[in-house]
């Protein structure tokens, strides 16, 4: 039986976890003003097989957790400058604390204390003298607790992200293109600034499956996204399976004419691969029609990004019209305007 998680999945699930989560050893930040109290604990906590990090004042602890982002702090109530409680309230302002535990040590186990512990963001707290066992215990549950967080966080990224991933191709999906393309219209809007979008459809690609088989029309199409997304390849840039044979680019922040350029690109790059297309009506390779449109969003309230969609497949369909093999452009002006680029 395949072992599982396979190692192409576990690499994948990988990049989704904090560097922290794969350390070796948990890394424990302890910021306490007394020195022998930092020895002591240091000791002890060495002597479980984790790594300790020390800080005489809060400020000096809260330098070191931005540095480091240890596992675990463990913190003294009772510090002059900043004490443990506004250590804590500052601790949770740093975006990475999030699931760092955080264990208060204090002489003070009043109502009132415990109250204040927690309420500024005390995950736990252990008063002094310090039982050791006690200690031990809780260091090892909180320490288990966070890291079972950040892989439960870490998990759900991960399966936010495979949501938004076409599988074949691993360009992103429908669903994915269908989210980015209404964000980027109604941020190109607020900006001010030019959107556009590419549509690419293969050409007699159910006459290529026929022929070919569906293994090589599955493995034509992710040669075809390889072929746009090394193209489009700045960081704005979306390039998405739109739906069986046809792909999608969105442009954010790009005219029209470079929009034409990039479309080219597309097309003319598929042409070098030379991948046999014995029952095209077109070329004796496999070929893509392009339609391209572009808008500025501000200058057009009362539409959408649907808008922007339906001008690339009308000018898609002028693209097929003509012939196939070319890119065709519509631009949303008023009065609108139609230019086809024929192929070479």
């Amino acid at each position: 039986m395949k072992d599982f998680p396979s190692p192409e999945f576990s690499s994948f699930y990988q990049q989704f976890l904090p560097k922290t989560a794969t350390r070796a050893t948990p890394l424990i930040l302890l910021t306490d003003d007394d020195r022998v109290t930092r020895i002591q604990v240091r000791r002890f906590l060495e002597r479980e097989k984790y790594q300790v990090v020390e800080a005489a004042d809060g400020t000096e602890g809260l330098d070191a957790f931005k540095r480091l982002k240890p596992d675990m702090v463990m913190v003294d109530a009772m510090m002059p400058t900043i004490n443990g409680f506004e250590f804590c309230t500052e601790l949770q302002k740093i975006p990475e604390a999030s699931y760092t535990p955080v264990l208060m040590i204090t002489g003070l186990d009043d109502e009132k204390s415990v109250d204040r512990a927690f309420a500024s963001g005390a995950t736990d707290y252990i008063t002094k003298p310090i039982h050791w066992a006690v200690l031990r215990q809780r260091v090892r549950r909180l320490i288990q607790q966070a890291q079972l967080l950040r892989y439960l966080e870490a998990a759900n990224k991960m399966f936010q992200q495979l949501s938004l991933v076409d599988e074949l191709t691993q360009l992103a999906n429908r669903r994915h293109f269908d989210m980015r393309l209404d964000q980027e219209w109604r941020r190109m809007a607020r900006e001010q600034l030019p959107l556009s979008l590419v549509l690419c459809d293969i050409d007699s690609f159910k006459n290529y499956n026929d022929a070919q088989g569906h293994l090589k029309g599955d493995s034509c199409l992710r040669q075809v996204a390889r072929r746009i997304s090394a193209v489009a390849k700045r960081p704005a840039d979306l390039a998405a399976r739109y739906g069986g044979e046809e792909f999608a680019v969105i442009l954010p922040n790009t005219s029209s004419e470079s929009a034409l350029v990039l479309a080219e690109k597309i097309r003319l790059g598929l042409q070098t691969l030379k991948l046999a297309h014995p029952n095209s009506i077109v070329s004796p390779w496999v070929t893509l029609s392009i339609g391209v449109s572009s808008a500025l969003p501000h200058q057009f309230p009362k539409r959408s990004a649907l808008d922007l969609l339906a001008a690339a497949d009308s000018a898609l369909y002028q693209a097929k019209a003509a012939g196939r093999d070319r890119v065709a452009f519509f631009e949303l002006t008023a009065p609108s305007r139609f230019q086809t680029i024929e192929s070479f």
